[in-house]
């Protein structure tokens, strides 16, 4: 699995660590959702690759907010982040941000879940956006989201 970003905000960009700002709910709710056995730090972002998942931004410039990136730099993120997917070849890729999604490939009516959209055999899924400025997802409903995509990605049982 591959949760890919929007882009680093600014506390991001200075610590290096994805989701670094205290009121982004990523790590809390990649625990709720059954993803880590505990609530990792951002700073404990390499401990990720232990549990099979990776981490990435569809635009590697750092802003204040997501909305001060232009539709071409998501355009140009959405190829790097397809040639990136084409070498890494994950089960899944998990764009954290629908709109981010939507404006990255051309997806302009794309919700939220698995896309039909495939790169190579990497399928896509859209899950909300964790920033504390997302306020009509809570932790918990997010969770749920991310817990679904959780259960999709698990190999069958048997």
């Amino acid at each position: 699995m591959l949760f890919c970003g929007i882009n680093p905000g600014l506390l991001s960009a200075a610590t290096g660590h994805h989701f670094a700002r205290p009121g982004n709910r990523f790590w809390p709710v990649l625990h709720l959702s059954g993803f880590t056995p505990r609530r990792l730090a951002p700073a404990e972002q390499a401990e990720l690759l232990t549990y099979r998942l990776g981490i990435t931004n569809v635009v590697a410039r750092a802003t204040a907010r997501a909305d001060e990136l232009s539709a071409e730099e998501f355009r140009e993120g959405g190829r790097i982040l397809t040639a990136k997917v084409e070498l890494l070849r994950p089960q899944w890729l998990a764009v954290v941000g629908v709109t981010a999604y939507r404006t990255a490939f051309g997806e302009r009516k794309a919700q939220i879940g698995p896309q039909e959209r495939t790169i190579g055999s990497t399928r896509i899924w859209a899950l909300p956006n964790p920033s504390g400025l997302n306020a009509h997802w809570t932790a918990e409903s997010m969770a749920q989201e991310y817990a679904r995509l959780r259960a999709a990605a698990e190999p069958p049982a048997g």
